[in-house]
């Protein structure tokens, strides 16, 4: 990056900025930079989507209204058009795509959105316009919602490996896909031959947190805790032991002592990551894939994010993104 006003060195920064966003004041975390010659303030497109970014996640959160990707989730569920959910739905014809497309819906609306999510609160939706639809579009619908229901017991049954379903700053608002976490883990397996969980609770740390830095959402979906150790995924250990696919190997050291590595006959599933989040995944194994346990611990031991959180009972806000060191 250079400076539009003299083509000189530029310097990114950040500071604690209030923004009004419908008629309600959120704090969030400023990036700028700064032309070195001029002192003159600047901003790029990229930085203003995550600034502004920051104010829609917090409003997106605290009003449970749910994000883009869980919207246009919902209509795949279902098997449904966006212009057929907005019919259902009573809204404009194209209003229900907008949303997909991150429109922010009225809190109204929103609410009404996140209750759909549930398969036999939408039924009771297109019970009310079956009028609307032909005798087979009405059976392929119901069909579909009863699909969504056995998905949603296959969920419960196998496990989920998420303490909180709540989008917020305590888990990057992430979308929180049991597929997306394993296919970083196996990621991480794949390229570094196996790896210690221990030094795995890093590597997911500094890519969920790199990935807020860079994009303004996380990765995984996963809490965060500040242990003595370092920062580690919210009950860990139970999230390693239920993942299928994945298994703990012995390994014996010179020392004498050893210790269980996961391993993996699969690779990952790269399809599952966008282009952008390949990179961070790259980025996060060519600086740290070589270090052990005890380095990332100590490298994590200065980054403000573990320091204001260490021993505290709450995890850590994703905002602490901004004052990495490591990145």
């Amino acid at each position: 990056m250079i400076s539009p006003f003299t083509g000189g060195e530029v310097k990114l920064c950040q500071e604690q900025r209030e923004l009004i966003f419908r008629k309600e004041k959120f704090v969030y975390t400023a990036l700028f930079y700064v032309c070195l010659d001029t002192k003159e303030q600047f901003t790029t497109t990229e930085l203003d989507e995550i600034n502004l970014g920051q104010v829609h996640n917090q409003y997106r959160s605290k009003y449970g209204i749910p994000f883009p990707d869980e919207i246009k989730e919902i209509r795949e569920r279902y098997g449904l058009s966006a212009s057929k959910m907005s019919e259902i739905l009573g809204l404009g014809a194209n209003q229900y795509r907008l949303y997909e497309n991150g429109e922010i819906p009225s809190e109204a609306i929103g609410k009404t959105l996140k209750s759909i999510m549930t398969p036999s609160v939408f039924a009771t939706y297109v019970h009310n316009a079956e009028n609307q639809f032909t005798a087979q579009e009405f059976a392929k619908i119901r069909e579909k919602i009863a699909l969504a229901n056995k998905g949603i017991d296959d969920i419960i049954h196998k496990g989920n490996h998420y303490e909180m379903a709540k989008r917020s700053s305590i888990n990057g608002y992430a979308p929180q896909s049991q597929s997306k976490l394993k296919n970083m883990i196996l990621y991480f397996i794949d390229k570094l031959g196996g790896v210690f969980p221990t030094k795995l609770n890093k590597l997911l740390f500094y890519t969920d947190f790199c990935s807020y830095k860079r994009r303004g959402v996380g990765m995984s979906g996963l809490a965060y805790m500040a242990i003595q150790y370092g920062p580690v995924p919210e009950r860990w250990d139970k999230l390693y032991s239920s993942m299928e696919d994945i298994e703990p190997e012995i390994v014996s050291f010179p020392s004498g002592h050893s210790g269980e590595q996961l391993v993996s006959r699969i690779g990952p599933d790269l399809s599952e990551f966008s282009k952008e989040e390949l990179s961070i995944l790259e980025e996060i194994t060519y600086k740290f894939g070589g270090m052990n346990a005890n380095q990332l611990s100590e490298l994590s031991h200065r980054e403000e994010a573990w320091q204001h959180f260490v021993d505290s009972a709450t995890p850590i806000d994703y905002s602490e993104a901004f004052s990495l060191k490591a990145l």
